[in-house]
């Protein structure tokens, strides 16, 4: 599952993006990616391990809608898609 949110862009400043990935890894968990920056810049990956899909899909959605309450938009979802 990955989603992509956008920042609408402020003056001359390039938009801020946020994107959220669930990867299933080799011993049966699950690994949220998120990544984060300007476009066009630098970005700040952190990665968080979680012991079973459900934990995982949980903490992707309570990490989607905090950045939507900050005002990002979502513009890219791909895979299964989240519960609301």
């Amino acid at each position: 599952m990955r989603l992509l949110l956008q920042q609408p862009a402020e003056g001359r400043e390039a938009p801020r993006f946020v994107q959220l990935m669930l990867q299933p890894d080799l011993l049966g968990g699950w690994t949220l990616v998120r990544e984060s920056g300007q476009i066009g810049g630098r970005s700040q990956l952190r990665r968080e391990q979680y012991l079973d899909q459900a934990s995982a899909v949980a903490a992707l959605e309570q990490a989607r809608d905090a950045q939507l309450k900050r005002g990002f938009r979502l513009v890219y979802a791909q895979g299964e898609a989240p519960r609301a």
